[in-house]
């Protein structure tokens, strides 16, 4: 029974999301985004726009209004040619007018999306996914507390944008009663202007509405991303490798490198002993090295090992407790001995040199 409770919580979602979690969401398009945060900086830019360029946009309705006016349709011979003339006048006027607008519109789009997760291109989310068109899991996102939370945000927003373009009319009725008695010049201005105030004013309720909906978004976006205890253990399994695998590829790499080692043993000329704790094995050539080498050493159990095989070799065995215990802390294997050693062994070589004369 405790064991079930530990899974339990072991595979309980608790823990903050790694950054190597963070970057695989985000690499599948899954990032932190408000959409009310886009749509609010593409109202806002698209408006503002509008309202500073209104002269220019109103000359260019003018001008295509008078030339379909007084030129289109004074037109006595209408053929396809002219009618196709016609067609390019007319939508490179249209593209005059709508181009601008259209072109700030992406540039607002591209920019309250770069604000929120910065650059990201990738095609994950367009991948055919059959778990996308699962009724079951369709029916529960409809019934779910995120749909709930939409439903509520989409109500405030209608509420909070239609109370204030009501309240901009309501400020402003007696010019909307006094429409019908102005010119249509007068009439145009009053609807232009009212117009922008109301997208202007639309806007930053939108955009606050959307900063509050960023910090929902934020929440439901860590919710998600959390990992539960296992989570993180797989994910370092994986990154880093099995603990017990590395554990038995470094006890390989020790054991070969010990028979490396072993094998060098029968070729040195002294092994230096403590005697019974410090066994180190020496080569010297005089004609190829500048100095003594250490071929192997150890303590211990390894020592024990390396005097038996330089037993079964005839190598002489040399007992020197300091100078074996400095030369172990102090020279790695197949590194050569340091000078301020050189008259310790010189005179460890001398003696073994007699030694081998003699027998």
């Amino acid at each position: 029974m405790l064991r079930l409770d530990l899974q339990f919580f072991a595979g309980e979602k608790t823990e903050k999301a790694t950054e190597k979690k963070r970057q695989d969401s985000r690499e599948k398009g899954q990032v932190l985004k408000s959409q009310d945060v886009t749509s609010a900086i593409v109202l806002l830019s698209v408006f503002s726009f509008l309202l500073l360029a209104s002269g220019f946009m109103r000359e260019r309705f003018f001008s295509f209004f008078q030339q379909a006016f007084t030129h289109y349709f004074s037109l006595k011979d209408l053929d396809a040619e002219v009618a196709l003339l016609i067609y390019s006048e007319v939508l490179i006027q249209t593209a005059f007018i709508l181009l601008p607008v259209m072109i700030i519109a992406v540039i607002a789009g591209i920019a309250g999306n770069l604000f929120q997760f910065g650059w990201l291109f990738t095609t994950e989310p367009l991948k055919f996914d059959l778990k996308k068109i699962d009724p079951i899991k369709g029916l529960k996102r409809i019934f779910s507390i995120r749909a709930i939370v939409e439903l509520m945000k989409s109500i405030l927003k209608i509420s909070f944008i239609g109370t204030v373009t009501f309240l901009i009319i309501w400020m402003n009725i007696d010019k909307v009663l006094s429409l019908a008695f102005k010119s249509a010049w007068d009439t145009l201005s009053t609807i232009g202007q009212l117009t922008a105030m109301m997208g202007i004013t639309a806007s930053f309720t939108l955009l606050f509405i959307s900063i509050l909906d960023f910090f929902y978004q934020k929440y439901d976006y860590e919710k998600n991303l959390r990992m539960s205890k296992q989570d993180i253990k797989d994910e370092h399994k994986n990154t880093e490798g099995d603990p017990l695998i590395k554990s038995r590829i470094k006890q390989r790499q020790r054991e070969m490198a010990m028979r490396r080692m072993m094998q060098e043993v029968p070729t040195a000329d002294v092994v230096i002993t403590n005697p019974t704790h410090y066994a180190i094995a020496i080569k010297y050539d005089d004609g190829e090295m500048d100095a003594p080498i250490i071929v192997a050493k150890g303590v211990d159990f390894i020592a024990q090992k390396i005097k038996m095989i330089a037993n079964e070799h005839e190598i002489v065995m040399v007992e020197n407790r300091p100078l074996a215990r400095s030369l172990y802390d102090q020279v790695d294997i197949n590194e050569p001995v340091p000078e301020e050693f050189f008259k310790a062994i010189a005179e460890v070589l001398a003696y073994v040199y007699r030694i081998q004369r003699k027998i």
